[in-house]
């Protein structure tokens, strides 16, 4: 004689609605991981790449070398090295016209950094929105699977005229199979999406505050030149 339920067999004989929670549970598990999986990868590589070039621009490195160093690689530049590509590109433009305040070449810069800003962010940002998604929602949908099934072992256990704890532990048990389900759907996406926002945060602060000291040095750098140009004048 067995003992205990089979997990499989009571998901077979579920309804198919049940099923259908099941199925949709498991489709969300699956696409949540493998979102976790490439957020991590994508998220500890901007980690690692704000390291490096931060080491590298404060090596006190030639700027314009740098600059055409990244300009020279194939693909288009992430991360910080985004940042300082756009800043350096505007800063080159003004350079090349006639200064006349360095405040007006800061605001260029902040606003064509601001704008990459926004653009790596968002690919950091990408697919966490689906993982806040997956967490809230599939504790609700295995719910929803739940009452249905033990409404339906219910309704069965209502059409005989002697019911045991025999007849209705299977049906409620398949039933409560799809609020596991859920669960496991949701707490991972959860964590994950808490952990990834977290990582997010710091390195929108890193780059923010690389956006402001490298605005800084483009300040003096335009303030040189505009002091150098009004000497020259005199």
């Amino acid at each position: 004689m067995e003992s205990g339920l089979n997990f499989v067999d009571l998901i077979l004989k579920a309804s198919f609605l049940v099923q259908l929670v099941m199925l949709t549970l498991v489709g969300l598990s699956i696409a949540s991981w493998a979102i976790i999986f490439q957020r991590k990868t994508v998220i500890s590589q901007a980690q690692s790449q704000s390291k490096n070039f931060e080491q590298k621009f404060w090596s006190g490195m030639d700027l314009s070398k740098l600059y055409n160093e990244i300009a020279a690689r194939t693909g288009s530049a992430s991360g910080l090295e985004a940042l300082f590509v756009s800043g350096f590109k505007e800063f080159a433009k003004h350079k090349k016209g006639n200064i006349q305040s360095p405040s007006i070449v800061v605001e260029g810069t902040h606003r064509s950094m601001r704008v990459a800003l926004s653009r790596e962010i968002e690919k950091l940002e990408s697919s966490l929105s689906f993982l806040a998604t997956v967490g809230s929602i599939s504790p609700y949908i295995g719910l929803f699977g739940t009452v249905w099934g033990i409404m339906n072992a219910f309704i069965a256990l209502g059409e005989v005229k002697q019911a045991t704890l025999q007849m209705v532990a299977p049906g409620i048990a398949e039933a409560l199979i799809a609020t596991a389900m859920g669960l496991f759907a949701a707490i991972p996406a959860v964590m994950a999406y808490n952990r990834f926002a977290k990582n997010v945060e710091k390195l929108e602060t890193q780059y923010i505050n690389f956006m402001e000291e490298f605005a800084n040095i483009l300040y003096r750098q335009a303030a040189t030149q505009v002091e150098a140009k009004q000497n020259v004048s005199a």
